[in-house]
């Protein structure tokens, strides 16, 4: 399978959701992530209200695998059911990406926009 091109993601209008919201851009057809399953993606990740991208594995030319169980709440409930090949955006509010403002970590508060290729299954 070739490698996804890396996707725009355009900047919100309206307020930010407070439950995670799944919208399957492109649907794959190849295995179904089941929750707790390993898997590999290729992601980009923007910041709700300013746009801003704060991380992206396209950048560094590389996809990433790992086990959902070890990722944030938004994405253990978003990427199950997902297909291989497929891309889905999942816009996570705080409490199921970083938690509130003062958690410790520097996306702490925010909501979160992710746009997750998922390349393989394992």
């Amino acid at each position: 399978m070739s490698t996804p091109t890396k996707p725009e993601i355009d900047p919100p209008t309206g307020p930010a959701p407070t439950e995670l919201e799944i919208t399957d851009l492109v649907v794959g057809d190849g295995d179904e992530a089941a929750a707790g399953a390993t898997v590999e993606v290729h992601y980009v990740g923007v910041e709700f209200d300013s746009g801003e991208e704060f991380d992206a594995s396209y950048n560094r030319g590389a996809s990433i695998e790992f086990p959902l169980r070890g990722l944030i709440k938004g994405w253990q409930e978003g990427i199950p059911g997902m297909r291989v090949g497929g891309r889905r955006q999942l816009i996570c509010p705080p409490q199921l990406a970083y938690g509130p403002v003062g958690g410790g970590h520097r996306l702490s508060g925010r909501t979160l926009i992710f746009v997750i290729d998922l390349i393989a299954v394992r």
